[in-house]
């Protein structure tokens, strides 16, 4: 069976290893529900019916928010694709003027939310959309049209569907999917099934799925890496259960057992810190035997010889220690899937070594969105690095370091915006990644920093803010920070600290506080700090040390616009934000 484009994926899982439970919900947060792989067929394509119905046409677009993961999500995705509408999945998250923008940018026709929830959020602004002539809910909403009004089973429309399933090309446009970005207005990636599918293919060499196998799923599916995964789990003929949400991924996985999930940085360093506070709540030898299997976790190198006996102490702690952590995990998690930020090497080496494989990939959304992939097999890791390139990926290395890549999986270009388009190609047609990078002998790829985000000191010295934070971040005090610097003599950071390991330790130092606020202005939690930063200035370079900080009480989030929707530092904004405190580091 050719498989070109995207709706050709589930019709192979059909005619080769259909499952009962394609997709699974918990619905009102009890029972699972099953839909199989011939019931997701069936009803995208009575969906497909409903749309041609509505009149509408290849190329026209539609927009799909959910505040969760859902079949449904799946079911409207598919029906799009195959009569070749134009899906444009929106994070849930984002600003009202966002969405006006979005809407308004691609003429979107037709929306689908998942709930009341989003539908108020978005109710605002639909006056100020033209083309938009109606909204479809998953749940049940008054006033609100429910998307299954849209299914039908006619056989006028499911012959215009078959003929428009056959006119579908590889190379047609299948998606755009509007980048939140760290700076600027959202801009539209077109990408059609070629790319999506090329770069499918190629992620499943780099991720052994077997058939049959359980996968988690929560990060949100307008985020490509999420949303290619789900066709990758497709292709590979495994189940896909959909969590309710952050707060009970926990349970889910006691429930469900999974094999494989995939995460952001930010989520994994959080599950790490629960873990050592469980360790910390230990006494006597527990608490020794604990923090000992961390340390030999930790100082295990990776994909490198090591010594008899540190074979088997590792062996002893995976026995007596990291099983719980696995336990924790479900027990038959086989690699956790880490994407969209730089994770700290240092949990890669942790979590690898406990049994649990990180598989980090790296990627951007232009690129559909995997570039490279760590390799599967714990001797082939390398930590501090994001694997070897996939197969179809062709990658070269601008003069200053830049990434540049010409794959299949490249897109189109921006929806409207022919300017920003020729930004990102040169001549011949190498995207720009505007990732600075290297390789090591060995050919893994190695991520460095950002383009945009490198500052200069007034000295004339580059500086690479990520690596920085990413080990400051290592303190488990330490929940956010973000390097300051740009023009300026030295380097200075805001910082947010964890506050639940923060109180924690003020209590045992009989610290007494109030709020969060009281705490930063005590003298021995600032103290605290400046020994941390000190500490960790040793790792660095005379210019890349940290000269002065400021602890900062309210949290960086996607909700109050500091953070990306997949939790990356919306830079210009928090300098904007906070300007009076950077001047002040430099102006006294």
């Amino acid at each position: 069976m050719s498989i070109t484009r995207i709706f050709d994926i589930i019709e192979y899982q059909q005619s080769v290893c259909p499952l009962d439970n394609c997709l699974s919900r918990r619905e009102n947060k009890k029972s699972w529900t099953n839909y199989s792989t011939a019931e997701f067929i069936d009803t995208a394509h009575q969906l497909s019916q409903g749309l041609v119905q509505l009149g509408l046409q290849k190329g026209d677009t539609i927009a799909i928010i959910s505040t969760t993961n859902r079949p449904e999500w799946h079911f409207v995705d598919l029906a799009c694709l195959q009569i070749g509408v134009v899906d444009i999945p929106v994070y849930p998250t984002i600003s009202s003027s966002e969405y006006e923008f979005i809407f308004n940018h691609a003429a979107v026709k037709y929306v689908f939310v998942s709930d009341k929830l989003m539908y108020r959020k978005i109710v605002q602004i639909l006056p100020n959309v033209p083309s938009l002539k109606a909204v479809y809910s998953f749940d049940e909403v008054e006033k609100v049209k429910h998307w299954k009004e849209l299914l039908i089973n006619d056989v006028s429309f499911s012959n215009q569907v078959n003929a428009l399933k056959s006119s579908i090309e590889p190379n047609d446009l299948a998606t755009i999917i509007y980048t939140s970005g760290t700076t600027g207005i959202p801009k539209g990636v077109m990408l059609s099934h070629h790319n999506i599918v090329s770069n499918v293919k190629d992620c499943m060499v780099a991720i052994p799925l077997q058939k049959r196998e359980l996968v988690l799923s929560f990060l949100p599916l307008s985020h490509v890496f999420e949303r290619t995964i789900n066709y990758v789990y497709f292709f590979s003929c495994v189940s896909i259960y959909f969590a309710d949400g952050l707060e009970t991924i926990s349970d889910h996985l006691q429930e469900i057992k999974p094999n494989y999930f995939t995460t952001v940085p930010r989520l994994l360093e959080r599950v790490y810190e629960k873990i050592i506070k469980k360790g910390t709540a230990l006494e006597g030898w527990k608490k020794k035997l604990f923090f000992k299997s961390v340390n030999i976790a930790e100082k295990s190198t990776l994909g490198k010889p090591t010594s008899i006996l540190n074979q088997m102490q590792l062996k002893i702690a995976n026995k007596l220690v990291f099983s719980k952590w696995r336990e924790a995990l479900g027990g038959n998690i086989k690699a956790i899937i880490c994407g969209s930020a730089p994770l700290q090497p240092r949990l890669a080496t942790v979590f690898t070594n406990a049994g649990i494989p990180i598989l980090e990939g790296y990627g951007l959304t232009e690129c559909s969105p995997v570039i490279s992939v760590v390799p599967f097999r714990k001797q082939e890791f390398r930590a501090g690095c994001v694997g070897k390139l996939l197969p179809s990926v062709h990658v070269k290395l601008a003069e200053d370091g830049e990434i540049l890549v010409k794959a299949p999986n490249v897109m189109l270009g921006y929806y409207k915006n022919e300017a920003e388009t020729a930004k990102v190609f040169d001549a011949e047609r190498w995207l720009l990644t505007g990732d600075i990078g290297e390789f090591t002998k060995e050919g893994y790829l190695k991520i460095t920093d950002r383009k945009k985000e490198l500052f200069k000191t007034s000295g004339g010295k580059y500086v690479a803010p990520s690596p920085i934070e990413n080990k400051l971040k290592e303190s488990f005090l330490i929940e956010q920070i973000a390097l300051q610097g740009d023009g300026e003599k030295y380097i200075s950071a805001l910082i947010i600290p964890n506050f639940e390991n923060l109180k924690e330790w003020a209590q045992n130092q009989a610290i007494s506080f109030l709020s969060n606020d009281d705490l930063l202005e005590n003298q021995h939690i600032k103290q605290l700090y400046k020994d941390i930063i000190t500490e960790f200035n040793v790792n660095f370079g005379k210019v890349e040390q940290i000269k002065q900080f400021e602890l900062l009480a309210d949290e960086w989030t996607v909700e109050n616009g500091l953070l990306t929707a997949t939790m990356k530092l919306k830079r210009k904004k928090l300098k904007e934000k906070y300007a009076h405190i950077i001047k002040s580091f430099y102006h006294k």
